[in-house]
């Protein structure tokens, strides 16, 4: 396959979409198979890879552990902080999303913006001053 930029996106968009629907086609697929009682699950697990999907398998365990009555105290240490202005989580790291020239832009708009705060002395003053030592 190609390696054009068109090629990429399309390939990456089916796998987003692939994740998306991997929870319905299981649902689907079980649906199906309580209909027929003569197949057994282990035979369609020889023949097709079930996976879940990442957000589905956190949701489950989330769900599980909310009947159990415990608290999920490591879910909320990885909650990501980020700053809605400049786009940085607490670790100073921008979103995995935002190609360079992204960065590089606001990264100088972040430094344009500390520029103004710093006061400049005078150019008149410091010449005057150096006038009256000399003469």
């Amino acid at each position: 396959m190609a390696k054009s930029l068109q090629s990429k996106w399309k390939r990456k968009m089916r796998a987003e979409k692939r994740k998306k629907n991997a929870p319905k086609e299981l649902s689907r697929l079980k649906s199906i198979l309580k209909v027929d009682g003569d197949v057994v699950m282990n035979d369609v697990q020889e023949i097709a890879t079930v996976v879940v999907p990442r957000h589905y398998q956190e949701k489950m365990q989330y769900d599980t552990n909310d009947e159990k009555g415990e608290k999920d105290d490591m879910k909320m240490e990885a909650d990501i902080k980020r700053n809605k202005k400049s786009l940085l989580d607490q670790h100073g790291q921008y979103p995995i999303w935002m190609n360079q020239r992204q960065r590089k832009r606001l990264k100088a708009k972040r430094e344009k913006g500390k520029g103004k705060n710093k006061s400049k002395a005078a150019k008149g003053l410091a010449w005057y001053h150096m006038q009256q030592a000399l003469g």
